[in-house]
């Protein structure tokens, strides 16, 4: 090795050792760096940041998850039902009030009109009692249910018994076509009013859903029976426009009419219930209905019965 080279290594051993030794006097930026050994960059990178950021990355979606889980867990109203307020359970009164109405007029109708017209065509017989037992059916379930939630029916019993009444011997006298054209104005209204009902009780099912609470089994019970019950209307108007019932006269003028009266009774439904008779008053006013022995309202015709005594 050339002296030269020696020199310069002995030279630099000697300020290492001096640097090492007095370590205040000697600073780092004014030595050269060949002599110093070279820092790694992983200290000057803490992995401490690195850590937190891998833990509060992982964390989160957990926390969310905990935190998405327990919302659904700890909802104050899970498993609580709704008490209904003033103005629903008025609806639900009215509603039920009015569709008993209807149906008793319903019932009425179809007795009126049975005879003439299947005096004139006697194959209309099955019809005519399918569509009077599924009014019957009807009626009997609104009984049922004005009973079971104490609901009073209208005070205008006796005014639409006799007004159903006349209104189907009426149509009958004029022909088949003018019975049929009837049935078609009254089920396209009614079809109209149970799907405004039904309509009214779902936005009250999905507010309360929306708020957590659980919906009873009374108000589901409701919809579906409403829904059942606004099919086997239509499926009145159906048989009506099948037979003819846009061929009666003054077709427009005659539906017209009757469509206006059911909304008039449904209005007067609405308004006036019977709060101050009691309900054996109204049953004995009307012809059409009859009390058993079980206290539980259907329809009757005008045939008297005589209850059991115990």
């Amino acid at each position: 090795m050339p002296s030269s080279t020696t020199t310069l290594l002995r030279a630099a051993r000697r300020r290492s050792t001096a640097a090492r030794q007095f370590p205040v006097l000697v600073h780092d930026f004014l030595a050269p760096a060949l002599f110093y050994p070279t820092v790694s960059s992983r200290r000057l990178v803490s992995s401490t940041p690195t850590r937190c950021a891998e833990v509060s990355d992982n964390s989160t979606p957990t926390a969310a998850v905990r935190q998405g889980d327990g919302s659904k867990s700890d909802n104050p109203n899970k498993g609580k039902r709704k008490a209904l307020t003033k103005e629903q359970r008025d609806f639900l009164s009215s509603a039920l009030r009015v569709n008993q109405a209807g149906e008793l007029a319903a019932t009425l109708i179809y007795t009126a009109q049975t005879p003439p017209v299947v005096r004139r065509k006697p194959h209309l017989r099955p019809l005519m009692r399918h569509m009077y037992e599924q009014e019957e059916g009807h009626l009997a379930t609104f009984n049922g249910l004005l009973a079971r939630h104490r609901v009073r029916p209208t005070a205008m019993y006796p005014a639409w018994s006799a007004m159903s009444y006349g209104l189907g011997w009426a149509t009958a006298m004029m022909g088949n076509e003018a019975a049929m054209a009837c049935t078609e104005a009254v089920e396209t209204e009614i079809g109209d009013h149970y799907n405004g009902q039904v309509r009214e009780l779902l936005a009250m099912v999905r507010g309360w859903e929306d708020e957590g609470y659980e919906v009873g089994p009374e108000i589901r019970d409701l919809v579906s029976t409403l829904r059942r019950i606004r099919d086997e209307e239509l499926e009145h108007l159906d048989h009506a426009v099948e037979h003819d019932a846009q061929k009666a006269e003054s077709h427009w003028l005659l539906t017209g009419a009757i469509r206006l009266g059911c909304r008039g009774a449904i209005w007067g439904s609405l308004r006036w219930r019977e709060d101050e008779m009691p309900l054996s008053f109204w049953l004995r006013c009307s012809p059409a209905i009859k009390v058993n022995n079980r206290r539980r309202l259907h329809y009757g015709g005008h045939q008297k019965t005589k209850t059991k005594r115990g």
